[in-house]
Order: structure tokens, then sequence, then C-alpha cells
């Protein structure tokens, strides 16, 4: 998902933002942004957020549910890199989706969320 990194950003702006596309009662769990990206979890689902062209008026919208979720790894940034990576693997396609995340996000709370929802551990 893009050249740089995702920064952690409000979960109720993209609360708000996305209102229209959630589900009544979902909410976001976590929210990423690159300079027009986004990507963010929610209780049901794993979205990305892909803004294109000039304007950023066409906009895809990516969604994969938890349940086609087969396993997922984060790795945090070490002493010379800039960002931590998301890699999430899809039931069907060999290739993970990757996302490059900010060093200063919150990585083991990511963890948590897909933890919870993918495999279905209770806290």
């Amino acid at each position: 998902m893009g050249l740089f990194s995702a920064t952690e950003i409000s979960t109720d702006e993209v609360q708000r933002d996305y209102a229209p596309i959630l589900t009544p009662g979902e909410r976001v769990l976590a929210a990423f942004k690159t300079i027009r990206d986004i990507v963010f979890l929610t209780d049901l689902r794993f979205a990305l957020v892909d803004i294109q062209g000039l304007r950023g008026r066409k906009v895809e919208i990516f969604t994969i549910p938890y349940r086609s979720i087969t396993r997922f790894s984060v790795e945090t940034a070490g002493t010379f890199d800039l960002d931590a990576d998301l890699k999430v693997w899809v039931t069907g396609d060999p290739a993970p989706v990757s996302v490059k995340i900010g060093r200063n996000s919150d990585t083991a709370n990511i963890q948590r969320i897909l933890a919870y929802h993918v495999f279905g551990l209770k806290g």
C-alpha cells in the first residue's frame, strides 16, 4: 500500500468519515493513514482505502472479512527501519496484503485485534 509508512490516526475520525459504509454498530478499532490512503480494522473487518487520481475522487475500498484471513505477521521497526510491516494472508491468495506502518504505532494492539477476530481468541 503506497510507498510511505502509514501513521496511526484517530479511530473517531475514521468512524465518522466512513460511517456510510460501516454496518450498524460496527466499531473502528485501529486506523492508519499514509499521505492519501487509509487502513482500518473494525470489529468485523480489515479495510484498505485506496484513494486514486489527482484529485482523489476515485476511491477503492478493499474489505477483508476476518474469516478470510488465514494468518498475519507484524514486524516491528528495528534500529535502522523507519517503519513496521503488517502482512495479512487471505484464503486463496498466496501473496500477503502488506502495509508499512509508522514506527510509533501500537503494533501490539494490532496483533491483539487480529488475534481476537481472526482466531476467535477471547481475552
